[in-house]
């Protein structure tokens, strides 16, 4: 997993988590969910690079 990927991929999944909480305590439905998509997207672009990894050893 290249150093940029795994910047990229904390950095949607952080980003998203404060989003999705920050969302859900003012009450915006939709804008939770866009949160919530943000930090899924996040955690499977690591699990993507880390696969990744894995297979080229």
């Amino acid at each position: 997993m290249s150093a940029g990927e795994r910047a990229k991929a904390k950095a949607e999944q952080v980003v998203g988590k404060t989003v999705r909480k920050a969302a859900h305590a003012v009450h915006k439905g939709t804008l939770e969910a866009k949160g919530a998509a943000l930090e899924a997207r996040g955690m499977m672009r690591g699990a993507k690079e880390r696969s990744k990894g894995s297979l080229k050893h």
